[in-house]
C-alpha cells in the first residue's frame, strides 16, 4: 500500500517541534471508520544499539482475529532519541513495512501514544496522518497527563487529563496487571478506540493486534 508523502523526515528537533503543532490540527478526533475487516498492529523497536529502527506490522481478520500478514522492516534510525519526537525516529520504517502490505487495513492499532502526547501528536496520531487511517494508541506507560485509581476488574477505566482535556483512557485490560494507556490518533473519538481496544482482548494484558506485532518485533531473524 502506497501513501502520499506529508512531509520530509530530515528536520532539526526545533523544526519537528513546529512541525508536530502544524499537524496536530489535522487531525480527526471524530470518527470516520469504513467497515473493518482487517485490523493492523504495529511495534517498533531498536537493534544495534538504536542504529537500526525495526518495524513489524501484522494484519488480522476481524471479526475472527486470525493473522494474515506479517512483515518486519530493518532499516538505519534517521533521527537520534529525543524526548517527544519519537515518532520522527520510528515512522519511516513503519511505513516502509505497511508499503510491503498485500492488502490495506481499515484499522491500525499501534505500540505508543496517539494524542497523549505533549502536543498531541505521538507515534499513533503522526502516522495516521501519513497513512490517512483511522490509529489508536495503545502504550504500556504514560508519557502525559494525570488520572485517578482504575478499578481492578478487566474493562474498568478512567480518563486520562491533562490540563483539563482528556487525552485518553488508563484501562485495565487484565486483572492483577497495571493498565494501558489508549488515546486516539487520527478518525476515531475515545470511545471508539476504547471500544475496539477492548474488542480485541485476548488472553493478555495487550490487545490482539499490537501483542502479535510485539511478538513478531521480537524475532532476530528477517521475513
Amino acid at each position: 500500500m502506497s501513501t502520499t508523502p506529508l512531509h520530509e523526515w530530515n528536520l532539526a528537533p526545533a523544526e519537528a517541534v513546529a512541525l508536530q503543532k502544524q499537524l496536530a490540527v489535522r487531525l480527526e478526533l471524530e470518527d470516520r471508520l469504513d467497515p473493518v475487516t482487517r485490523i493492523a498492529g504495529v511495534d517498533i523497536g531498536f537493534e544495534e544499539g538504536g542504529e537500526i529502527t525495526r518495524a513489524a506490522v501484522v494484519v488480522l481478520t476481524w471479526p475472527e482475529l486470525t493473522l494474515g500478514e506479517q512483515v518486519v522492516h530493518r532499516e538505519p534510525t534517521r533521527m537520534p532519541y529525543v524526548p517527544g519526537l519519537l515518532s520522527f525516529r520510528e515512522i519511516p520504517a513503519a511505513l516502509a513495512a505497511f508499503d510491503r502490505l498485500a492488502v490495506r487495513p481499515e484499522l491500525v492499532m499501534v505500540d505508543g501514544h496517539g494524542i497523549a502526547h505533549p502536543r498531541r501528536l505521538g507515534v499513533a496520531a503522526h502516522l495516521g496522518l501519513w497513512l490517512d487511517l483511522p490509529t489508536i494508541g495503545v502504550a504500556k506507560s504514560r508519557l502525559c497527563g494525570r488520572y485517578g485509581e482504575v478499578g481492578e476488574a478487566r474493562g474498568d477505566w478512567t480518563p486520562l487529563l491533562d490540563r483539563h482535556e482528556t487525552i485518553g483512557a488508563v484501562l485495565r485490560s487484565r486483572v492483577g496487571v497495571k493498565p494501558l494507556f489508549i488515546s486516539p490518533g487520527h478518525r476515531l473519538c475515545l470511545d471508539t478506540a476504547l471500544g475496539w481496544v477492548v474488542a480485541c482482548l485476548g488472553r493478555t494484558k495487550l490487545p490482539e493486534p499490537t501483542r502479535l506485532a510485539d511478538r513478531l518485533a521480537s524475532r532476530r531473524g528477517k521475513l
